[in-house]
C-alpha cells in the first residue's frame, strides 16, 4: 500500500492507526482514526497524517 499524507480535516479512507509527521518527517504522535471520520487537527501547520500499515 502507497503512503498517502493527509491534512486535517481530510476524510480517513481506513480505519486503524495514523501517525503524525512534522514538516522534517519525524513521527510526532500517532491518532486512532475510524474510516469515513474526518482527521483532527495538528499542532503545526506543516505536520500531516500517513496510515500505519
Amino acid at each position: 500500500m502507497k503512503k498517502q499524507k493527509l491534512n486535517c480535516g481530510e476524510i480517513a479512507p481506513w480505519s486503524g492507526e495514523y501517525n503524525v509527521v512534522d514538516s522534517n518527517g519525524e513521527i510526532v504522535g500517532t491518532v486512532n482514526v475510524s474510516k469515513g471520520d474526518r482527521m483532527p487537527p495538528t499542532q503545526s501547520s506543516g505536520d500531516h497524517f500517513e496510515y500505519v500499515e
